[in-house]
């Protein structure tokens, strides 16, 4: 445990990311470096709820972590991730979606329905195949690029790029090496860089001075530790078993993916940040499909292969 003199928040704690944007000039900032405009550009911001509505039983709750009206016409969420979550881009379509949907009610044009967009903070990589740290998705004709509408944006930073690559400086740059700082020195240094993120850091050290919110947000660690570790653990178990076949055959796919371009299974394991022994397990088990990686047949010999260590 950190002592008082040294204890820093994390902005990728979504408890801290959510409690700094807060602030309508922290938020200005962030939002304007993430579009890539001017912060005068980015008028007024306004904190919506971030429980999305809900209209039968039946529906999946959404409960976003920041909300925004942008000049008062743009709906924004900004979701920050650490747990790795290999279903990402649905959960970031479900959200926008969602959001989008709700604003209209019985009886009214569809001239409502504004622009909506999607901020995802990643703390692991979502596109292995991509250097870039920063990605922004519209929808486009596939062979034209025609623009089919602009009323669903999605912007994706993922965070550990940071550290195995070289970027020009941008002001999204700056914000992403505040966000993914460890340290005081990167913090202090991150907040030489532009008005907004010295704001933001001013902030963090006042909220990292409060033995309330510290309680919070040391709470919120532990339940972001403890989830990871269910996550694991459930991986061996079989528990929730229709989810957890989804993320297992994801994480096959990925695997053979590396393993076509003659990755070991200690390296694959440090590219997609899981433990070694799952990799070398499923490594070995797909030696034996090469070249095609048929991946439902290297499930189905996985899942055999745990029932007779089970029964053993």
């Amino acid at each position: 445990m950190e002592n008082k003199t040294n204890f820093i928040m994390k902005p990728k704690v979504d408890f801290c990311f959510k409690e700094l944007m807060e602030f309508e000039e922290v938020r200005q900032g962030f939002i304007a470096a993430v579009l890539g405009i001017e912060p005068e550009e980015v008028i007024k911001t306004e904190l919506l709820p971030t429980h999305l509505r809900v209209r039968h039983n039946k529906d999946k709750l959404g409960i976003l972590d920041v909300r925004v009206i942008l000049n008062g016409d743009i709906q924004l969420d900004m979701e920050i991730q650490v747990a790795k979550f290999l279903f990402w881009r649905e959960r970031s379509l479900f959200y926008l979606s969602k959001m989008y949907s709700e604003v209209i009610l019985a009886g009214e044009g569809y001239h409502v329905l504004g622009k909506c967009i999607h901020v995802g903070i990643l703390d692991f990589i979502l596109f292995e195949e991509d250097e870039e740290f920063y990605s922004c998705f519209h929808m486009w004709e596939d062979k034209r690029r025609r623009k089919y509408s602009d009323k669903f944006e999605i912007h994706i930073v993922e965070l550990p790029k940071l550290a195995e690559h070289e970027y020009p400086e941008t002001a999204l740059l700056k914000w992403a090496k505040f966000l993914n700082a460890e340290k005081k020195e990167e913090f202090e240094m991150a907040a030489k860089t532009d008005p907004h993120i010295r704001k933001a850091y001013e902030q963090l050290l006042h909220m990292s001075e409060d033995g309330n919110k510290r309680l919070i947000y040391e709470a919120r660690q532990k339940a972001i530790y403890d989830y990871n570790t269910q996550v694991y653990s459930n991986w061996h178990s079989g528990y929730e078993q229709g989810e957890e076949n989804g993320e297992e055959k994801k994480l096959i796919e990925q695997i053979c993916k590396k393993m076509k371009r003659n990755l070991s299974a200690k390296e694959i394991a440090n590219i997609l940040e899981e433990d070694v022994k799952i990799v070398q397990r499923i490594y070995d088990t797909a030696l034996s499909f090469a070249p095609d990686y048929d991946i439902e047949k290297i499930r189905k010999r996985l899942n055999e292969e745990k029932k007779q260590q089970e029964t053993n």
